[in-house]
């Protein structure tokens, strides 16, 4: 079978429409929230160990996975800007969501662990100097929402910046729970709700935390985009009046901003000049309607050849 590629500028028939670019980041914003997250588990490590308190101790563990994750973020960006190689054709953009599913998974285990934890607080209460509880939880409070305020800019812009942010989200609430402990330990003996916050809190990072690595899963899996449907790209580009057919497409994933499409595309005229106008169209159509940022399209010029060969066989 005969086979048209597009190409825009060599005007052979193979077009491939790149779109690699990655979001700019701050580094600096980054670095800061790993230093202020070890910051913090020390000083949660050493105000749980002087004041009793297994929640300090417990949250500290958190902000230490905060500080691994968030460098892993900063070294996947990194990895992620580098361009194409001989090898990795396509770079190391998949770098982040590696992270990504690094840091959701981390997140689990942690939270399963709190829970384990807060449920042994329950049957078994300790006493603790609250007075140094409250100190270190407001200094953990204070410190969490400033990392969350430093990564809130960038966490819209990819699945790795929003799984960091989530970390801090989580140990921002948790150091506010370890704080409300201390209160209601402090002025009304309130012993048991720590613990039930904690597990509040645990099963909510528990829910947030399974989307994202699902969402990583699917891309390592080539899935396809939410709300985008195949058939709704096959319907449109076969809207135009010139395509006949579309077959053997195929829609992904290389990133959750990096859309890839490919499909191969029967028409009835097989003039180069009709080809490069149907190609761009169908180009337009796959960005503006449903941000697909890399699209190979090829054209399949069989239909065109057994006219041709009808054409030469009745001119005989």
């Amino acid at each position: 079978m005969d086979h048209y590629h597009h190409n825009p500028e060599t005007k052979s028939d193979h077009s491939v429409c790149h779109s690699h670019s990655v979001e700019g980041y701050s580094a600096g914003r980054i670095i800061f929230t790993i230093i202020l997250n070890l910051i913090i588990g020390l000083a949660e490590v050493t105000g749980g160990i002087l004041s009793g308190s297994l929640s300090l101790i417990s949250d500290a563990l958190h902000n230490f996975s905060d500080a691994f994750a968030i460098l892993i973020t900063f070294i996947a960006i990194k990895l992620s800007r580098i361009t194409e190689t001989e090898s990795f054709t396509f770079g190391f953009k998949r770098g982040e969501i590696i992270a990504a599913s690094i840091n959701s998974s981390a997140l689990i285990v942690i939270s399963a662990y709190l829970i384990w934890e807060s449920h042994l607080r329950i049957l078994h209460p300790n006493p603790i100097k609250t007075e140094i509880m409250m100190i270190v939880a407001s200094i953990g409070v204070v410190a969490n929402l400033l990392g969350m305020f430093l990564l809130q800019k960038d966490s819209d812009k990819s699945i790795n910046i929003k799984s960091a942010y989530l970390h801090l989200f989580a140990d921002a609430i948790t150091s506010i729970a370890v704080l409300l402990g201390a209160v209601a330990i402090h002025y009304f003996k309130i012993y048991w709700l720590d613990p039930v916050l904690t597990i509040l809190i645990s099963l909510y990072i528990l829910r947030e935390s399974y989307f994202i690595l699902k969402k990583s899963i699917i891309i390592f899996m080539m899935g396809k985009p939410d709300g985008i449907s195949l058939e709704d790209i096959k319907r449109e580009l076969e809207s135009l009046k010139e395509i006949k057919n579309i077959h053997h497409a195929h829609l992904w994933m290389l990133t959750d901003k990096l859309f890839h499409f490919e499909a191969h595309i029967d028409i009835e005229d097989c003039q180069s000049t009709a080809i490069d106008s149907i190609i761009i169209r169908s180009e337009n159509i796959l960005k503006e309607k449903f941000g697909i940022t890399h699209s190979t399209l090829q054209v399949e010029s069989s239909k065109c050849r057994k006219k041709e060969l009808i054409k030469e066989i009745c001119n005989k």
